[in-house]
């Protein structure tokens, strides 16, 4: 597999509800992470008192974070309108050549800033909201 460059991985949001999703305006970078709980179950009788875990048992979740240069796009006033009315709409996260993950985020997090001589910028953090789907690419 070659190198993948980091631009091409992409966060896209549901403008409207329908599917429309639209690459997120102004991202420099973005990231996704994904987190199983476990579910102990050892016991006295554990062998060699070894851990045991239930398979398949435990809480699934991912997380999306992105920051960038803010452009004051149809993307933007989105973000900030889901979060304000405490939406939990469609995602996509696109991974050059390996797939598509799609599913509800929660924007759990937004952040404006800049500097006198910079520009201004952004940072954005969501927690899954439900399942998510994987399609290869």
């Amino acid at each position: 597999m070659a190198t993948q460059m980091g631009r091409d991985l992409l966060i896209k949001i549901d403008m409207t509800g329908s599917g429309g999703f639209e690459t997120v305006a102004g991202l420099r970078a973005s990231r996704i992470s994904f987190n199983a709980e476990t579910v102990d179950t050892t016991t006295l009788d554990s062998t060699g008192g070894w851990r045991e875990l239930l398979g398949g048992a435990g809480v699934r979740s991912a997380a999306l974070s992105g920051s960038g240069v803010f452009r004051d796009a149809d993307t933007d006033a989105r973000a900030r309108q889901m979060f304000f009315d405490g939406e939990v709409p469609d995602f996509q996260v696109v991974i050059p050549d390996f797939g598509i993950i799609e599913g509800p985020f929660q924007l759990t997090a937004i952040e404006y800033s800049g500097e006198y001589d910079g520009e201004a910028v952004y940072e954005m953090s969501m927690a899954s909201a439900g399942a998510l789907s994987f399609v290869a690419l």
